[in-house]
């Protein structure tokens, strides 16, 4: 109880609480689209998403400083590689604030001219870039531990025990593919706050694709992809140490 407690008393838990519940209305709306008997359940789940999405984006209104100081904060990174991609992906996301607090007011009636379509756009590529970045920095930090891994001795033997007790798979699968396969499983392993991110992201991207119309998919997979990246999202708001650092 004490866990949970913590967990709704940050902005970041409450965030979640709702974004989770806005993709599960989402999903399950979709799933019970063509049920004849479920109209006024669905009509129900339609009403509670967005209002999770209205109270999200309440919530969201100062998170746009936050990012800015947080883009100052990843401009003093060492490694020029994740400066870049940190730095990129704080400045879209504070872009993406702007315009999600721009909507906002347009909801609430304080900015009724503005185009909403437009501006929704705007958001979405924000976001997307946003994601992009966030997905390099993973795959970067993916591919240094890598590096890093086969450099030990440790390892190395580990994965010659790993090749000489699977012969046969060796054979079938290119034997230099099952070893890139065995040290990336083992490297996403021992970095279980990078796999979090990595697979976080992943199913967040289809989210602005979708929007974008770069790969259309429908309103189940966006539900699908928003609920799991909201379920991860909790995971690492719970776990401290399962959130990725810098």
């Amino acid at each position: 109880m004490e866990s949970f407690v913590k967990f709704t008393n940050q902005s970041q838990g409450r965030d979640r609480i709702f974004r989770t519940t806005q993709y599960a209305c989402a999903l399950v709306k979709y799933l019970l689209r063509n049920n004849s008997a479920r109209k006024e359940l669905v009509v129900k789940l339609q009403s509670l998403e967005s209002n999770m999405s209205s109270g999200r984006k309440l919530l969201r209104l100062g998170n746009t400083v936050n990012s800015i100081d947080a883009a100052k904060r990843t401009l003093q990174l060492s490694d020029p590689v994740l400066r870049l991609c940190l730095t990129v992906a704080n400045i879209n996301r504070a872009l993406y604030f702007i315009c999600d607090n721009v909507l906002w007011a347009r909801n609430v009636g304080l900015v009724p001219g503005i185009d909403k379509e437009r501006w929704s756009l705007n958001a979405s590529c924000c976001y997307f870039l946003s994601l992009v970045m966030s997905l390099t920095r993973d795959v970067y930090v993916i591919t240094q531990t890598m590096v890093q891994r086969t450099r030990e001795r440790q390892f190395q033997e580990k994965m010659d025990q790993h090749l000489n007790d699977n012969p046969d798979v060796a054979t079938v699968i290119v034997p230099q593919l099952d070893a890139f396969l065995f040290l990336l499983f083992e490297s996403l392993k021992s970095h279980p706050s990078v796999t979090l991110d990595t697979l976080k992201n992943i199913c967040d991207i289809f989210i602005p694709l979708d929007r974008l119309g770069v790969y259309r998919s429908n309103p189940g997979v966006v539900g699908f992809c928003g609920l799991i990246s909201s379920l991860l999202g909790i995971v690492s708001v719970l776990h401290p140490s399962l959130k990725i650092q810098p």
